[in-house]
């Protein structure tokens, strides 16, 4: 059965307080974009919210280090790194998205790979098209 997030909030944090500094402490700038109210601050977001936020963020910190460390590895997966456009509209996405981004990249590289793996041609001779004088031809003198 699953647990319900109030149920993991306390089995991984004991508190939505303990939750919420967690999750401040890796919302730097290195990782995060700061898109919520100011006013309501993130006590206000949902127990399962902080608790995806909060996975997503120790995974990008831990894999890549930074949001910049991921867009660079996105583009690269997508053979376009010299593309400035695409990395500062990259730039302007916010982390859980990035990460999905990486996913798809890295899914469709695997793909490609395997493709380019798989259409390989076998080294097999070749056959010639003859036109049918030519073959007449070659029947004759044999």
């Amino acid at each position: 059965m699953k647990k319900t997030p109030l149920q993991q909030v306390t089995e991984r944090f004991e508190t939505k307080e303990k939750l919420v500094e967690a999750v401040e402490q890796l919302a730097t700038d290195e990782l995060w974009i700061d898109r919520f109210n100011e006013t309501k601050g993130l006590m206000s977001v949902s127990n399962q919210k902080l608790l995806r936020l909060h996975d997503i963020l120790t995974e990008v910190k831990k894999e890549f280090g930074s949001r910049d460390k991921l867009i660079a590895q996105i583009l690269e997966l997508e053979n376009r790194v010299k593309d400035t456009g695409l990395k500062n509209r990259y730039a302007k996405y916010p982390t859980p998205r990035l990460l999905e981004a990486h996913r798809a990249a890295s899914k469709r590289a695997k793909a490609a790979q395997a493709k380019a793996a798989k259409a390989k041609p076998s080294p097999t001779k070749k056959k010639v098209a003859r036109s049918k004088k030519a073959q007449a031809k070659a029947r004759a003198s044999a």
